[in-house]
């Protein structure tokens, strides 16, 4: 009997340090994300995803304008609603200086869908489902809630210049404030 009890701690001792070794590996790994963060003045990366509507949108087919892309965690949620809520109340704004605005989340285009019915939303959700935008931009970081480390997005936003660089990176926003804080910008830049 002692032995079968010590070949199953045995057991459990190799899948706990198992499980050791990959937890150690997972910061690797998003210490090369955190990496790759974009700056003022950097190309910002092309790409081509679609909205809720299922319509493709290449980010280089909107050059010569203003671009802004908002990321954010999930659809549906308190404080992504919040900030689709301000981008939506603004948006006639935007649309009248010429600036296009897309929201990014890892979503598929029916949570989107859903998401924009709901809450009136008229501007286009990309659903970035492959994490290759989210990875590329540097927004895909671990992240922690309740003493659990995971995956996600970073609420972070990138104003594009029409020249296709990155005019401003805000990091981390405050998803209430953020609309407004976007719009203001603007109104120094133009």
């Amino acid at each position: 009997m002692p032995k079968v009890q010590k070949t199953s701690k045995s057991k459990k001792a190799t899948k706990v340090a198992k499980a050791v070794k990959i937890v150690k590996k997972a910061p690797a790994v998003a210490a090369v994300t955190a990496a790759k963060q974009l700056s003022k003045g950097d190309v910002a990366p092309d790409f081509t995803l679609p909205d809720q509507t299922g319509k493709m949108h290449k980010l280089s087919s909107y050059r010569g304008k203003y671009v802004v892309l908002y990321f954010y965690p999930k659809d549906m949620t308190s404080g992504c609603t919040l900030e689709a809520q301000g981008f939506r109340d603004l948006y006639p704004d935007f649309k009248k200086d010429g600036i296009v605005l897309f929201g990014i989340s890892i979503d598929d285009q029916k949570s989107h869908k859903e998401f924009c019915e709901k809450e009136s939303l008229t501007f286009p959700l990309l659903s970035d489902v492959d994490k290759e935008v989210v990875q590329a931009y540097g927004v895909w970081v671990k992240k922690s809630m309740y003493g659990r480390s995971y995956m996600g997005i970073q609420r972070d936003s990138f104003i594009i210049a029409p020249d296709g660089t990155i005019e401003q990176h805000f990091t981390k926003v405050d998803p209430t404030e953020h609309p407004n804080e976007v719009l203001a910008y603007f109104a120094f830049l133009l």
